[in-house]
């Protein structure tokens, strides 16, 4: 299976005239979005908190956080901001796309639009 990819602007919401856009990993297993921190630097964005995250190998991680709009494929949305190292592959995590109803199609590895976002969680019937 091959990686999806898609253009997305990262904003500072307190100054919406500072952005950086680049080419962003999509992956689904991924909670929260992930940019190199000189980018973010660039554009006003400063740590807010710290949050431990599990890397793909198991290991935990202490990674600095902030928030700030995100926009990709004509929405926009306000997420969660995890600072990487310079040169990390940036990543849009399931966060920014679940809210404006935005699903990844396994078999063709593309991104859909829901016909409507959800606003709730359906369970299942008993």
């Amino acid at each position: 299976m091959g990686a999806t990819h898609v253009t997305v602007t990262i904003r500072n919401p307190a100054s919406p005239k500072k952005s950086w856009e680049g080419l962003f990993l999509v992956d689904t297993g991924a909670i929260d979005t992930l940019v190199p921190k000189n980018h973010l630097i660039s554009i006003g964005l400063k740590p807010k908190a710290q949050r431990i995250y599990e890397l793909a190998n198991c290991t935990e991680v202490k990674m600095d956080i902030t928030t700030g709009d995100i926009e990709f494929m004509g929405e926009i949305v306000g997420g969660t901001i995890i600072f990487a190292e310079p040169g990390t592959e940036p990543i849009l995590g399931v966060t920014a796309l679940e809210p404006v109803g935005i699903d990844i199609d396994p078999r063709t590895q593309s991104l859909n639009r829901m016909p409507a976002t959800r606003l709730k969680k359906i369970l299942p019937m008993k």
